[in-house]
């Protein structure tokens, strides 16, 4: 069970309940008035007990578009390290990019995201990641709804005796679909510009009218912490 109780609700830091009073306001019905942040964890691996993220990258949606001037990057300092992952993430543990705390990153993140909706590729790995170290820092989950490309994806294919629904679909596979570059692919900020590209196009061919009829073109989460 998560560690929490009403009377710990009121012990718990300044940023926390501003992030919490955010979602007194009601997000706008309408897909198109809504801010969406695409987002994307590194991390050390994918374990939740001993892993960590190494870095957090966003951007936002606004109208429709790519607010690329308004993105988001946090590179994590941290003790443990997996030498195996840096083959595929890139970054060194005496790398040179300026590094801050866990707690640090999780202030400047929950104060970008707001209430907005959270959008990912196999996105509920990354909010079980975050979720982690907030418990790790004494604080409750992440409350953001959440939209994942991946279960989305797959609602925009058809099933027929020829081609059948795989299971999981790759953000390679994708990017491939929509011929988006994949030259800064497995950065945390490349994944999310590439992952915020392919939301843009999944959402044109769903053609959703309000937010929860997007939501409600998702299976189930799978993951849970």
């Amino acid at each position: 069970m998560w560690p929490f109780s009403p009377k710990k609700q009121l012990e718990l830091p300044s940023f926390w309940r501003e992030y919490e009073d955010v979602f007194q306001q009601k997000l706008p019905e309408k897909v198109h008035d809504n801010t969406f942040i695409v987002w994307d964890t590194e991390t050390t691996g994918f374990r939740l007990d001993r892993d960590r993220m190494l870095c957090i990258g966003a951007v936002k949606l606004l109208n429709g578009r790519i607010a690329v001037k308004d993105s988001f990057e946090v590179y994590i300092h941290q003790e443990h390290y997996d030498a195996e992952s840096a083959g595929i993430h890139g970054i060194l543990r005496n790398g040179k990019r300026e590094r801050i705390s866990e707690l640090d990153a999780l202030k400047l993140f929950l104060h970008y995201i707001k209430n907005h909706v959270l959008v990912g590729h196999h996105v509920m790995f990354d909010v079980n990641m975050v979720n982690a170290a907030l418990r790790r820092n004494g604080l409750p989950k992440l409350k953001n709804k959440t939209l994942d490309t991946g279960l989305l994806y797959k609602r925009t294919l058809l099933t027929s005796n020829v081609l059948q629904k795989k299971e999981k679909y790759a953000l390679d596979e994708l990017a491939e679909k929509f011929s988006i570059s994949k030259k800064d692919r497995h950065t945390a900020l490349g994944d999310a510009l590439i992952t915020a590209i392919a939301f843009l196009r999944i959402v044109e061919k769903l053609t959703p009218r309000n937010l929860k009829d997007l939501i409600k073109k998702q299976d189930p989460p799978r993951f849970s912490l």
